[in-house]
């Protein structure tokens, strides 16, 4: 009887592998009253910010992409802009050559034109210096023919009018006395 005993209190002794049906059930029940809750409020929750994250990355994604093909067309334009500034560039410096030339040649000119008048001046200051000597010439000159005249004629040529006309024709006998001899 102890033998029996002790195989029937051996098979009373729960199985530690396998739990009591009321554990089971009531796990079972836990289990679904959990997993019900999860579904009902956990689940829909954990969705709505699976799908705001990938709004939002999508839409940042799509920000970036905007805003690359912006920057794309920003660079287009600045290389556009960049290449029409050079173009202008090399225009003002063509104008700006183009009019110093052109003032140069305009001072040039001028330089020309002054120099010129400068020389006209220059030989009218000098046919009129060559005049007053010229007169002065014939004013001594002719002073000094009278005193000779009058010294070989022995007469006064005080007169100015038999003067003038004495130095007038004494010069020109000179004259065509130097002509005739420029002709020999």
């Amino acid at each position: 009887m102890v033998k029996t005993q002790i195989v029937l209190a051996q098979e009373a002794a729960p199985n530690p592998v396998l739990p009591h049906v009321s554990e089971i059930i009531l796990g079972l029940v836990a289990f679904l009253i959990l997993f019900w809750l999860l579904k009902k409020y956990a689940v829909p929750r954990f969705e709505k910010m699976y799908e705001e994250r990938t709004a939002a990355i999508e839409g940042g994604i799509a920000k970036a992409e905007k805003a690359q093909a912006e920057a794309e067309e920003a660079l287009v334009k600045y290389q556009a802009q960049l290449k029409d500034a050079y173009s202008e560039a090399a225009k003002i410096r063509d104008d700006a050559r183009l009019e110093a030339e052109r003032i140069k040649e305009e001072l040039r000119a001028e330089a020309q034109d002054e120099a010129a008048r400068i020389i006209a001046q220059g030989h009218a200051a000098l046919q009129a210096q060559k005049a007053q000597i010229v007169t002065e010439l014939r004013n001594e000159l002719g002073r000094n023919s009278i005193e000779l005249a009058s010294r070989i004629v022995g007469e006064h040529l005080e007169d100015e009018v038999r003067r003038r006309g004495t130095v007038d024709r004494f010069l020109a006998e000179l004259g065509s006395s130097a002509g005739n001899g420029a002709r020999k």
